[in-house]
């Protein structure tokens, strides 16, 4: 995980109720939705709207992730996500994520490799400039 970068991008949400489990644990499988928040609100930061890929017949497709949960989110928690790119190529990138609680402890880290695909053929394509650009600058 790359956790030095200047231009991390860091994503705060309040553990709600619907988020925990009977006993106001977090389930596990809503910490890759805690991420996929804070990847798209980063874009959003970057002036890339999920929208304009819809125009343009343009997904970013999760091809893989690796999840290492270290410990446990609760009820009320103050968390942050903390996201870099590690790989940046023509066609998919990597995000490393961390998720913090309000104390600082790590909960989960994510590595999340997306690929571009066009969405009318299905098959992989080359970032767009402007995005790739955008991307680019942020890493």
């Amino acid at each position: 995980m790359n956790n030095n970068n200047n231009n991390a991008f860091h994503y705060n949400l309040r553990v709600y109720y619907e988020d925990t489990d009977a006993g106001g644990i977090v389930y596990y499988a809503n910490y890759l939705k805690f991420a996929e928040r804070a990847r798209t609100e980063w874009l959003r930061h970057l002036g890339i709207n999920q929208s304009f890929f819809l125009e343009q017949n343009l997904g970013f497709v999760v091809r893989k992730i690796e999840m290492d949960n270290r410990a446990s989110a609760k009820l009320d928690d103050l968390l942050t996500i903390t996201t870099t790119i590690s790989t940046l190529k023509k066609a998919s990138l990597v995000f490393d994520q961390v998720i913090q609680n309000q104390h600082g402890n790590v909960l989960c880290n994510v590595s999340v490799l997306v690929a571009s695909v066009n969405l009318q053929r299905a098959k992989p394509c080359a970032i767009p400039e402007q995005i790739l650009g955008a991307l680019t600058s942020a890493r």
